[in-house]
């Protein structure tokens, strides 16, 4: 039983399962219970806390992205997903979007009810090896702050962080003042430089081995609860 004012938001498209999770999720926990499709924009609501539970069988990470820099404005909000199919699924949606708590497909209702209660007291939920990897991962993003990567230069570096962001050849031409004849020269010689083929491979690439701005620093400090 959670005891306070407690919410918990799944972001799903609404059908007969969801509502009987939901329903299951209510009565264990006691606590308030609603629903959201993808589509929608976040709005934060009255509860002292929020659980934003996104449903990866229904919420592409581009998606997911957009729900954590909605709910990244609501200091009372902490974001999780549901529905992840393996750890390496888990360890690539960590890199991009600050998860409080990591749900997989096989996990049973008992357990996820178990997790949401501790992420609704304050704690993460996800297994020890996955918070090493992301404790390995944030490690190696102050270490790549202060040395070069693979041979860019800082011109090179400044704009595969901008293309991270998803902004245009051309926006990043503008905000760089140079031409976009010159940003694409110097995306041809990033590609070559760190093997990828593509903007999506090196925006992956970026997220993986420079340290990227992020909308708020991951709470790593607490404790990993998990059985």
């Amino acid at each position: 039983m959670i005891t306070g004012n407690a919410m918990v938001l799944l972001v799903t498209d609404c059908n007969p399962q969801s509502a009987l999770f939901m329903d299951y999720i209510r009565q264990q926990l006691e606590c308030q219970v609603a629903s959201a499709s993808p589509d929608e924009d976040y709005t934060p609501g009255q509860a002292d806390r929020t659980i934003v539970l996104l449903d990866t069988d229904h919420v592409d990470e581009g998606t997911m992205q957009r729900w954590d820099a909605d709910a990244s404005q609501d200091a009372s909000a902490e974001l999780a997903a549901i529905n992840i199919s393996d750890e390496e699924e888990a360890a690539s949606l960590l890199v991009s979007t600050h998860l409080q708590g990591v749900f997989y497909r096989q996990d049973s209702l008992s357990l996820i009810s178990k997790g949401i209660a501790k992420l609704l007291e304050g704690d993460m939920w996800m297994s020890r090896p996955l918070m090493t990897r992301l404790l390995d991962f944030y490690r190696r993003q102050q270490l790549n702050a202060y040395r070069p990567v693979c041979g860019l230069t800082q011109r090179e570096v400044e704009i595969i962080g901008l293309l991270g962001t998803g902004a245009s050849n051309t926006e990043i031409a503008d905000q760089l003042f140079v031409s976009e004849h010159t940003v694409k020269s110097h995306l041809y010689n990033i590609f070559r430089k760190i093997k990828v083929h593509n903007r999506i491979q090196a925006m992956n690439w970026a997220r993986q081995n420079l340290a990227m701005p992020v909308s708020r620093t991951p709470r790593v400090a607490r404790r990993a609860q998990m059985s």
